[in-house]
This record gives structure tokens, sequence and C-alpha cells, in this order.
């Protein structure tokens, strides 16, 4: 009985590798002395019980007749290869206790273990491949039933380890807001940190790369050599054709010089910076094809810094900080057309560099050779470091990161003061409208500056001394040439239409209808001025701030700007979203949308992406191959519902096939739904800044209560960082809250 048995799985499996040689399929290609090779293909097989087994071919292996790839032994097929048994078995009973993520690994690791166990041989390389499933066929036993189970089991165990770990994250988190608030002025109570990280010193250009100036190769001091290298490496960019910031570098390089330096090298049109860049260029290139191992050796290098210098003691609790690190030096570039574009950063001693900590902390040690300029222990502040920057007199601060309970709190108390203002608002806006009508030019320009900053969102705008910066503006130094005044414009009567640069050199376009008041205390602003004149002279910013402090405490023309900001945004939702959505794109897409509204409001523009056009056609595709999905799963329940009609009387089976053609028409028409929703809010998001609304004008908390409303992950809204720096409004947002 057993050799007939054999005989008949012989003569089948002949049989079988015959129809295969004779019909080779598109997955096969013909190998050496005519064997078909089979290409890397998931195929299927029928398992004894009728499961369909899903079988995973390798990418070139030879198919071989039975008699080649096994023998005989006492009745029992066994496989040539050692080791294959042994590694089925380690399959079967191996325990799972590996996150799914890395079952990859895992997988690799058994397939090494196998191969050490054959008799201390490696295998070789054709046996290697031989599949699993291959060698269960052969001996005509049943597939490891407990794979897809198994699969299961990692995913739910990957799946529980991640709820651990968050779960742990909470659990270490500080819930700071839950705590009593220190008295009035006071940050902190302790504070220790390591001071500041400095850049590493420069290191001189090898002896093979040289400057040259009028066709001659110059040694420069290390000083000027530096500030060669920080142009060389932008002569790709754009900046270095530019008039203001090819002066301004060539003047600041000429103070690092030498005196013979400054003798020789007078005009920057003959020098010559090409093998520098060159080795710049050649380093960037070197550093994008650096091994895994190369990369990981470095990552971790900037790990330990982070530990070292990356956290502080803020009352006894491990918080992270933001910058921590003191700019290198280099050349800067402002934004825009500025004016000190060019000019040398200048490398930031210890020296000139103020510590702040508690006076019981550890006192952190400047470098070797340094001091600090100061150690102060100020806890009314909320930095941890300062230095003024050469460029434009700024003082930059070392300041916790944004997830902190400094920052946390800063943001907390700014959108309960926008709140407050909810309350007052009406009485402003009547009072502000009452002085228009002002016999005092201040008070009625005072009037008209509130009118603009509460109705388009308009920032202040600080005084600064001329040329010192960017030709920017706020509303208080708009300028006579900023505006133009419309009697009547496209069908609108009294349109005021503005133009100006705004923060971050961006430009403010709007043709704005306003009321008759403001239309004719313009006109009258602009009387008998230049283009260049200040069209609110009698006003500044420091005094629309004081009397806006008078109103209200804490209220200044930033705090209108967030009011608005939030109050638009919860306005937009309740218009665009609505609970009886059903699909999380519809949702998601009013919420861009409620968002985008705001983003107008305020001005946050941007330039397109430069991959954007790429990436909306990749978009297309995808939505045309959903479409021939749609089409075809409509074919095929169509012909389901004609089978189960035709046949008569009801068949269970053909019905439960009806079913899954109409669940797999509705999971493609939501997939369909979702890339047209996502191409949408992509094209609409095009010029628009989503992100810095987001983060700094809109209370977090009307985006956690809508999320719960209309049972939206919070994760859709806010991404890790973001969660972590409104942890706050996340944990205490109850799903009623209102602005």
């Amino acid at each position: 009985m057993g050799g007939e048995k054999e005989a008949k799985e012989d003569k089948k499996a002949k049989h079988k590798v015959t129809k295969l040689k004779k019909r080779p399929n598109d997955n096969e290609v013909a190998g050496p002395e005519g064997d078909i090779t089979a290409k890397s293909k998931k195929s299927t097989e029928k398992t004894p019980n009728g499961e369909i087994q899903k079988v995973k071919t390798p990418k070139t292996e030879k198919l071989e007749s039975p008699t080649n790839s096994r023998e005989p032994d006492n009745g029992n097929f066994t496989t040539k290869e050692k080791g294959v048994n042994n590694k089925r078995k380690r399959l079967k009973d191996e325990p799972v206790d590996v996150p799914a993520n890395d079952k990859i690994n895992c997988k690799n690791k058994r397939q090494h273990s196998v191969e050490e166990e054959s008799d201390g041989e490696p295998q070789k390389k054709k046996s290697k491949k031989k599949t699993e499933t291959d060698v269960k066929i052969e001996e005509g036993e049943q597939p490891a039933p407990k794979k897809n189970k198994k699969t299961k089991e990692e995913i739910k165990e990957a799946r529980e380890l991640k709820i651990r770990q968050k779960e742990e994250e909470e659990q270490k988190r500080w819930r700071w807001w839950e705590e009593e608030k220190y008295e009035a002025g006071v940050k902190w109570r302790f504070l220790e940190h390591k001071g500041p990280y400095f850049p590493p010193n420069y290191q001189p250009l090898p002896d093979d790369v040289h400057f040259f100036y009028k066709g001659q190769p110059v040694k420069l001091s290390l000083a000027a050599e530096e500030v060669a290298v920080f142009f060389a490496q932008m002569l790709d960019h754009e900046y270095t054709t530019k008039k203001v910031f090819r002066e301004n570098f060539f003047s600041d390089w000429r103070q690092v010089m030498t005196h013979e330096e400054r003798l020789l090298i007078q005009d920057l049109d003959k020098c010559d910076f090409g093998e520098i860049h060159a080795m710049h260029k050649a380093k960037v290139e070197e550093k994008k094809n650096m091994t895994k191992e190369d990369k990981l050796v470095l990552k971790e290098a900037s790990q330990k810094i982070v530990e070292e210098y990356g956290y502080c003691l803020l009352d006894h609790h491990r918080e992270r900080i933001g910058n921590f690190k003191i700019e290198p030096p280099g050349l800067f570039r402002g934004r825009g057309e500025h004016p000190k574009q060019g000019m040398l950063k200048k490398r930031i001693p210890p020296e000139d560099v103020i510590i702040n900590c508690s006076k019981e902390s550890c006192i952190p040690a400047p470098p070797d050779g340094h001091r600090w300029k100061e150690v102060r222990h100020d806890n009314t502040v909320t930095w941890l470091a300062s230095w003024t920057e050469n460029i434009q007199g700024a003082i930059k601060y070392v300041m916790l990161n944004a997830n902190s309970k400094l920052k946390g709190e800063k943001d907390w108390e700014k959108y309960e003061v926008a709140r407050k203002l909810k309350a007052l608002v009406d009485g402003i806006r009547k009072q502000y409208l009452v002085d228009m009508k002002s016999r005092e030019m201040r008070i009625r320009q005072r009037a008209v500056a509130l009118y603009f900053i509460d109705k388009l969102a308009l920032r202040a705008g600080n005084e600064k001394e001329e040329g010192e910066t960017a030709d920017t503006v706020g509303c208080c130094s708009l300028r006579v040439e900023h505006i133009t005044l419309h009697k009547q414009l496209d069908s609108n009567d009294y349109v005021v239409e503005f133009d100006f640069l705004g923060k971050d050199s961006i430009r403010y376009y709007n043709k704005v209808p306003v009321i008759s008041k403001v239309f004719k205390n313009l006109k009258l602003f602009m009387e008998n001025k230049d283009p260049g004149d200040e069209l609110f002279d009698r006003l500044t910013t420091g005094m629309l701030n004081k009397h806006l402090g008078s109103l209200m405490p804490g209220l200044s023309a930033k705090v209108f700007r967030t009011y608005n900001a939030s109050i638009t945004l919860q306005q937009q939702l309740k218009e665009l979203t609505n609970e009886s959505m059903l699909n999380d794109a519809e949702k998601l897409l009013g919420y861009n949308r409620a968002n985008r509204a705001v983003a107008i409001l305020c001005n946050h523009q941007r330039a397109p992406p430069k991959t954007f056009e790429q990436s909306m056609a990749n978009l297309q595709v995808k939505i045309d191959a959903k479409k021939e999905q749609l089409t075809l799963a409509k074919t095929e329940l169509k012909q389901a519902k004609k089978g189960a009609k035709g046949k008569g009387s009801p068949d269970k089976k053909l019905q439960l096939l009806v079913e899954k053609k109409e669940a797999a028409v509705k999971r493609c028409k939501e997939g369909l739904l979702k890339l047209q929703v996502q191409a949408t809010d992509r094209e609409e998001n095009k010029q628009i800044a989503l992100g810095t609304s987001k983060l700094n004008y809109l209370d977090p908390r009307i985006s956690v209560a809508w999320c719960k409303r209309m049972g939206v992950p919070i994760e859709r809204i806010y991404n890790k960082t973001q969660r972590e720096k409104f942890a706050w409004a996340i944990d205490m947002t109850e799903i009623d809250f209102e602005f």
C-alpha cells in the first residue's frame, strides 16, 4: 500500500513538472539546459483539508523532478538537504515574543540558526532558498495551520507593547497643570543645566585645496580662510549673485584679513573659490552615501550631546531644552531682500554668554580656558542662557522645549487672556468707532489702526531704525504708499487696497471694503503726505498696546490676533462640519478648511512646494487606479447578483459571495473618496501654511473638543510633537468646551 501511494505521488509530481516545462507562464523564464526557473511570486496551494494556503516561491529556483529532490527512506520521504526539517520544527515550536516590526529580523535569525545546525556547514544557495511550503508539499504534509494565527498574535503583542509604552510615558509625564501655580512672577524654584553647546572649532583646509586670487594660489590666515569657506559653500545659491550680499560679505571678510591679505585681495570678482566649493560638494555627497554603520556612529555621537546638554532639571523634573546649541558662525541670509544679507555672523565665545540657574544648583562649567560673562539666579525669567548676536544686536536665548512646563503655562495663559477678550470685545469695538470722530488726530489714528488689527488680524508692527532690517511693516508702521483708496471697486463701496511686506518679507495684498468712517479718516491721514511718509504719524506700537492694556489687563495687539484666529476656527468648524459626517476624510477636509480660513485671515502664506506637481501627479495615478478597481468590483458584484438570482432557490454560498462583493465595492468607494478628498485638500493648501496658526494662534482646546465630538482621533489633527506641546489641553478639555 505504501509503495502504491508513493508511485501515485511520483506520477502526479512528474506530470506537474512536465506541464510546467511545456507551458512556462509569465512568471517563469528558461534556465540553463532547458530547466525552468521560477521568479519570485506569491501563489496559492490547496491543503489536504481544502484550505487555500499562500505560497511564496523564491526568486530563482529550478523545478526539479521528484526523484532528484527526495529519496525514499523506509517508506517515508525525506529531503536531501539537511536542516530543512529542523527549520520547519523551529518555526513551529519557537515561541512568539517579538514585536511585529522585528518580524523580518527574527526570520533572518531563524534561517541563520538553521544553517548553523546543519552539520556545522553552511547550506548551498539552492537549498537555502528552498521554501518550507515546498518541503511540506513534497512530504504530503499539511502546512503549518497556526502560521496566520501566529502573525495575528505578533501584531496583537506589538499593539499591546505600544499601548504599554504609551501608558508608561503618560505616567512619567509631569502633569504640572494639576499643581498649584506659583506666586505672581515666579517661573521656577530650582533650575540646573549644563549650559549651551558650542560649535566645534574651525578645521583648516587640506594642503591640496587652494584659494586663488587672479589665478594664483594664496595661503590665507585661519580667520580669513574660515570666512572664505562660508562663501564657497554657498556658491550654488542665488544669494552669492546678489549685489548687496557680495558687498556685505567682502566688507566683513576684509575685516578679518591680515594687513598683507587686505593689500593683496581687493576685488571679489578676481577671487576663485572653486576648489573649496568642490571639496564642500564632495563632503556633502560623501555624507549622502554613508553606510548605515557610519550613520549610526554619527547618530550615537549626536545623541550623547543631546543627553548631556539637551536636558535640564526644572523643579527637580527632567525637561527637554529646545535650542541648546549656539548657532555656528556663518554668513547672514535674512528673509527677502534684507539689507544686511551677506554679513558675517561671528563666533560666540563663552565670554559673551550669560548663564541663568538657581543658586543651589551645580553651576555649569565653561569650556576649558574660558569663563562666562555672568552667572545669574533670576527665577522670574524662563531662559537658561543668553547672548547678543552681532548682526542686528538682538538678544538670543536658550529656552526650554515647546512641551515643557514653562512654555505650556505661557500658552495656557495666552489663550485664557484671549478668551477674556470675548466678553469685552463688543464694548471695545463700540469705543473705537466713537473715537473715530475724536477731535484729537492721535485718538483717531489709534481707532483706525485698532479697527484694522481687529478686522484684518494685522500685526501691530514694531518700531525699528531705518536701514537696520528688511523693509517690513505692520499696522502702526504703514506708509502712505502701502494703501490705495477706492470709493468704488468691484461693486463694493469704500475699498482699501493694501500692498506691503509683512513679517518674514511675506507680501500682504488685500482689497477690503470698510465703513465710511474709516475711509474718510484714511483720506484725512493721507492729505499733504508723500508716498514714503507714515500713515499713522501720531501713533506707535507702544502707545497702542498701552491703551489696550488700560482696557483689559494683559490685552495687546497680539491678543486680538489670537482671539480672532481662535474664534474664527470655532465658527468655521460649526459651519463646515457636523456629527452626521460618516467619513473621517470628509471631517478632516472640513477641519483643514476651517484652519485654512484662519491662515488666510492671518496671512500665513508659503511658496508652493517644489515637488507639488509631481506629488499631485502621483496622487492622480492612485485615483485612476482606484477608479478602475471600483469599476471591476462593480462588475464582479453584478455578476455575483446575476448568479444568485439565476439559481432560483436561495444559496448560502452565493449569498455570501454577493455580500463579499458588496463589501468590496463599499471599500473601493471609501478609498476613492479618501484619495479625492486628499487631492482637494492638497490643492487648496498649496500656498497656505496651516501649521503656524495651529501652533501659535489657535486655542488647542477647540480642536480637542471637536475631535471628541466628531469621533476623530487626536492623532489625525496633531502629530506627536504637537500632542506633547498641547498635553495640558488634551488632558483637561471636555467635549462641550467653548472658546
